[in-house]
């Protein structure tokens, strides 16, 4: 390291790995902030390479401070608060881009490396899928061998190799300890600290509430909702319905669940299930929301899941938010029938707001007047949706103050929720109860895991209406519209096909097929990362360690297990390390002891306070044949070894030829 006013500077090939690890670590989040953000983040980095390469002056205190004020104001202005994930993560992304502006001392370098630490775990409340942990360590590994060549005095940007093999090893070295920790780690109900609470953000298609005419585009979205493996043969699609928020409330646009009625536990969800029960377990992703989902109808309690009730709607609600990967075993009826409908049920099932959609009233109440029964006025509801031209349509257009009158009259097109709502809404006024059901239809098989992938673009809405003969029934009127009205090609597969789909390829069949593998294989491995890295809950570890002959072990045993397990692996590294010798890895070096072995086998050993150049003096005065040799090795090794030119591989080698052919009678 060089010094300059006083003060030691880090080495350039010091500050080259720092901004590369800097740079690294900043990257995910630029991608999240605002523009006027990332433009300046980078902008400070590129002004710190231009400065390190032409020399320029650091700004004067006063402007480093004022560039600091003003950071903290725009941030300030931007997301109102400082706290937050959010907020929180952006300011220590600028301080740490700031701090490149006065970087010129080895603390600076410090400061700025241990920030960078703190900013990948960081990274880890956005997302903490395996792609983000490969990148992650990726970070962490230029961050360590930022940090070793900034402490090398003597590191070149040539040595780089070397340091970043040596980080390497460290980071292998910490494996051992990083996977006891995570095995044994006690998992304990509660967290030990609190997150902000916008370190949760919702990751799902549905939504609290359904309102119509607001959505003229319907935007999809690849994100898995939840992956579920089935003890059995998998259902047909048709019956792939995963029950999720229930509908109650109308004022003749927007859709609303009856919070009151769903967390009624006195109240029994009554219903009989005929057949054999499909069994299957349930891999949700973090959803920010209480919703459990299962297949219509839950046959019991998710298993492997606390604090959920089924409401007596049919919903399986958890108290608590679910923040993280949860996995749970559920069963599930796909014939049954449902109790009774108590009145107070019936007359939530049948309100209507007064005045909102007079032509559709008109519309169920003729229907009503000739007579039908429920049944049937279930089937003249879905014969005028097949065959009055109504279109299933991705961006409809949007509607006015009686949106439902609007669809079935004007515009007629619309998604599953314009549908499914027109329905509901023509059923109560026809006199049949009825309630607006979300969830998700479908899913992706994948062949390679033999599991089903249901994403947010899944979401779905349909209907129930109450029948008296067999209680609560799920109709879906977007199915009943024929597929050649069906305006988004890759849909009709949705509501048409029997079987679950396929992942789609390309038009090139072999290019199809090799993506479509590719793309299965890789979900097959984040499945497996969510159900033994993101998912191993105290459920998990509680079967890894049955698997190893450990039963009915509680958390404090679990305490420990680890503190016994770490207490064995810190010793027997002790044992090793004292045990080990280290050898020399410099071929320099080692080539110049294969010379004094050589010259001790014919007498003349060196002596252990003696010096090389001492050493080769004695040997040339004792055997004057091999003087000539032995001095032009000597002088060799010494100015490879301690000299402060660069040596090259060739000088090496040429070392260890001469030594190799020394010969000494």
């Amino acid at each position: 390291m060089s010094r300059q006013d006083g003060l030691f500077i880090p080495p350039v090939a010091g500050r080259f790995w720092l901004l590369l690890a800097l740079g690294m670590v900043i990257l995910p989040h630029l991608t999240r902030q605002p523009l006027w953000f990332s433009v300046g983040c980078a902008a400070v980095l590129g002004w710190r390479i231009m400065r390190d390469l032409n020399g320029w002056a650091l700004p004067r205190k006063w402007a480093r401070v004022l560039i600091t004020l003003l950071g903290i104001s725009a941030v300030l202005s931007t997301y109102q608060t400082l706290l937050g994930r959010d907020p929180g993560v952006a300011m220590l992304t600028m301080m740490l881009c700031l701090k490149l502006v006065e970087l010129r001392t080895m603390r600076d370098a410090m400061v700025v490396i241990f920030m960078g630490y703190f900013l990948v775990v960081a990274g880890f409340l956005y997302s903490q899928s395996m792609l983000t942990g490969i990148y992650m360590f990726a970070v962490v590994l230029a961050l360590t061998t930022a940090l070793i060549t900034l402490n090398h005095p003597q590191a070149t940007l040539g040595s780089s190799r070397r340091h970043l093999r040596t980080a390497g090893g460290l980071l292998l070295q910490s494996l051992p300890l990083m996977v006891v920790l995570f095995v044994l780690f006690p998992r304990i109900p509660t967290p030990l600290w609190g997150l902000p609470k916008d370190a949760f953000a919702g990751r799902t298609g549905l939504s609290e509430e359904m309102t119509l005419g607001n959505i003229t585009e319907l935007a999809d979205s690849d994100e898995v909702a939840f992956r579920a493996v089935f003890d059995g043969a998998l259902p047909a699609a048709g019956q792939l319905y995963w029950r999720g928020p229930i509908f109650w409330a109308t004022d003749g646009r927007r859709w609303t669940h009856m919070r009151r009625l769903q967390m009624d536990r006195e109240r029994a969800a009554e219903y009989t299930g005929f057949g054999d029960p499909v069994s299957y377990t349930v891999t949700l992703e973090p959803q920010n929301k209480g919703w459990v989902f299962a297949l219509d109808l839950p046959g019991q309690l998710p298993e492997g899941l606390a604090d959920v009730a089924l409401t007596m709607d049919f919903q399986l609600l958890s108290t608590k938010p679910l923040h993280g990967v949860v996995r749970y075993g559920m069963t599930s009826y796909l014939n049954y029938a449902t109790g009774a409908l108590s009145r107070a049920d019936r007359e939530m099932a049948l309100r209507l707001p007064e005045g909102p959609n007079p032509w559709s009233r008109v519309l169920a109440e003729g229907w009503l007047s000739d007579g039908l029964s429920g049944a049937e006025l279930v089937e003249r509801a879905l014969q005028y949706f097949r065959e009055e031209p109504f279109y299933y349509s991705r961006r409809p257009p949007p509607l006015g103050q009686d949106p439902v009158d609007q669809f079935l009259f004007e515009s007629r097109r619309g998604f599953c929720e314009h549908y499914a709502a027109a329905f509901v809404y023509l059923m109560r006024a026809a006199g049949v109860p009825a309630r607006v059901v979300t969830g998700y239809q479908g899913g992706e098989l994948n062949p390679v895991g033999n599991y089903l992938v249901v994403r947010q673009s899944d979401a779905h809405a349909w209907a129930e209406v109450w029948l008296p003969e067999r209680g609560w029934v799920r109709v879906d009127p977007t199915a009943v519209v024929p597929s050649d009205r069906i305006e988004t090609p890759g849909d009709i597969q949705r509501f048409a096909s029997t079987e679950p789909r396929q992942i789609h390829g390309t038009a090139l069949a072999w290019l199809a097929q090799g993506w479509q593998k590719i793309g299965q294989t890789w979900d097959a491995i984040d499945n497996a990362w969510n159900q033994w890295v993101l998912g191993f809950d105290t459920g998990r570890q509680a079967e890894l360690l049955r698997s190893l002959g450990l039963r009915g072990i509680d958390w404090q045993g679990m305490a420990l297990l680890l503190v016994g397990t770490l207490a064995a692996l810190f010793s027997a590294v002790a044992l090793y390390l004292l045990a080990w010798r280290p050898r020399a890895a410099d071929p320099v070096a080692a080539a110049y002891r294969l010379l004094c072995r050589k010259l001790a086998k014919a007498g003349l050993e060196r002596g252990r306070a003696e010096g090389p150049q001492d050493f080769a003096r004695r040997v040339a005065s004792a055997r004057p044949e091999a003087a000539e040799a032995v001095v032009r090795i000597t002088g060799d090794y010494v100015r490879l070894r301690y000299g402060r030119e660069r040596r090259t591989a060739e000088e090496v080698r040429r070392l260890r030829r001469a030594v190799a052919r020394f010969r000494v009678s």
